[in-house]
């Protein structure tokens, strides 16, 4: 009695001349599987490992260049509290004002996170209140003008949204009734 698998192993196993074949040999086939389901896990933990590697540098700024970091810090801002992201956006332009040149700006911001930016943008605060930067004298310390920045933030918000609900702007719309 044969049946589909004896058949495909004839056509398969034998070249023409009725002699094995050794890259078609069944039992290739399963030393083959065995081997495979052997490194499969080695290989997946290689693959996950690598992955997670990669993944951990995303609370880090990627300062390669300036549109990688820009892009960065617009994720990492959309992930902190809306304080601390206040506090991140102004350390942020606060030293990139303060460092004009693109590579030492890059140099400096790389691998940082949001935490380092902040405690780097209070130093440059700092330095510069204590030179008598113009615009820094009228806050007294680093917490107040944050607290300034929010509060401004907070009433451009709200602004906004007053001026998307004005009943003139409903009356005015493009819609007609027919």
């Amino acid at each position: 009695m044969t049946n589909h698998f004896t058949l495909f192993a004839d056509r398969a196993l034998f070249n023409n001349h009725r002699k094995p074949c050794k890259y078609h040999d069944m039992h290739s086939y399963l030393k083959l599987e065995v081997i495979f389901m052997k490194k499969f896990p080695i290989l997946l933990l290689i693959l996950c490992s690598t992955s997670l590697i990669a993944c951990s540098k995303g609370s880090q700024i990627n300062g390669h260049n300036t549109s990688t970091a820009y892009r960065s810090v617009k994720a990492l801002k959309n992930r902190l509290s809306p304080d601390a992201r206040i506090e991140f956006e102004v350390s942020f332009w606060t030293l990139r004002d303060s460092i004009k040149n693109d590579k030492e700006f890059l140099n400096t911001i790389d691998g940082k996170k949001p935490e380092e930016i902040i405690a780097l943008g209070k130093e440059i605060y700092q330095q510069r209140k204590n030179t008598g930067f113009a615009g820094y004298e009228k806050y007294a310390n680093w917490d107040e003008m944050i607290a300034k920045f929010s509060k401004e933030r907070i009433d451009q918000d709200s602004h906004k949204s007053k001026i998307s609900e004005d009943p003139k702007d409903k009356a005015n719309g493009v819609l007609y009734k027919l």
